[in-house]
């Protein structure tokens, strides 16, 4: 056997026994009913809109003026 074909093989050994590793890992931490609904990402969850200083005459499209619409003249 060649040493190319030996290194082929125990890297894929190695391949395999860490992948083995990995899977039995992470499924231990599948097993423990972590079930908190949580993402993953960390930190405070911010349901609210984000609070952003705006220019001087600068609204958002949500706090503009609301009109109110005229009725339509009636032909009689």
């Amino acid at each position: 056997m060649s040493s190319l074909v030996l290194d082929l093989i125990l890297c894929g050994l190695a391949y395999v026994i860490l992948i083995y590793f990995v899977a039995t890992m992470t499924n231990n931490s599948i097993r423990k009913g972590n079930d908190r609904n949580d993402d993953g990402d960390g930190g405070v969850d911010n349901i609210g809109p984000p609070k952003i200083d705006l220019p001087p005459g600068v609204i958002w499209p949500t706090d503009s003026p609301v009109r109110q619409k005229s009725p339509e003249p009636v032909d009689y």
